[in-house]
This record gives C-alpha cells, structure tokens and sequence, in this order.
C-alpha cells in the first residue's frame, strides 16, 4: 500500500506561483512513476505531469509545458509540482498519483489540493 498526501495549494492571481507537495509513505521503492493529475469544476481529469522514478525523466501536459516542473525528492520521499505564471484556467482540484509498473493505470491517488488562480 502506498499513501499520499498532497499539500501546498491555495488562491492566487494570474502570473503567481504555487508549489505543490507529494509526500508518498509505504510501499514506494518500487513505484515505476509518479505523476500529478488535475479536475476542474464540470471537467474530466486530466494528466499534467510524471515523471519515471527509475530515469528520472519527466513528461508534461501541452498545456503546462515550459510553465510547471514536476520534481522529486528522494531523501523525502516527496513529488513536487512547481507551477510559475498560473493562468485561470489552472484553476482545478490537484492530484498526485502513483503507478506502480510501466503500461498500467495509476494505482493510488491523494485526496487533492485545490488551486485558484484568479484574473
């Protein structure tokens, strides 16, 4: 089992920056990728950012490339989602995630932080 807990959401007005926080506790050493998924009010989720534990490579939504940074710290064993020159529509629930092996669904999720971006 693998427990998440994210933090570091709140309001903030269009061009800010937030820094989100992943801390993961379990079961993760042989977790194949971390990744942060967002909901917005009426809106499928959607993919944002992973990045591959073991490579250390990172893949980003199109419309958060050059603009967020997905980031891990290992010693803490915690995911980060940098996120500069927030737009109002990144506003939306936050989740991170982990996938356990390569080619399956994410297997656990945190309860999410919310962000508001404000025009």
């Amino acid at each position: 089992q693998v427990q998440l807990d994210e933090s570091g959401g709140g309001s903030v007005q269009a061009g800010g920056s937030l820094r989100l926080s992943c801390a993961a506790s379990g079961r993760t050493s042989s977790s194949f990728a971390m990744g942060w998924f967002r909901q917005a009010p009426g809106k499928e989720r959607e993919f944002v950012a992973a990045l591959i534990s073991s490579a250390g490579s990172t893949t980003y939504a199109d419309s958060v490339k050059g603009r967020f940074t997905i980031s891990k710290d290992n010693a803490k064993n915690t995911v980060y989602l940098q996120m500069n020159s927030l737009k109002p529509e990144d506003t939306a629930v936050y989740y991170c995630a982990v996938r356990v092996q390569a080619g399956s669904p994410y297997d656990y999720w945190g309860q999410g932080t919310q962000v508001t971006v404000s025009s």
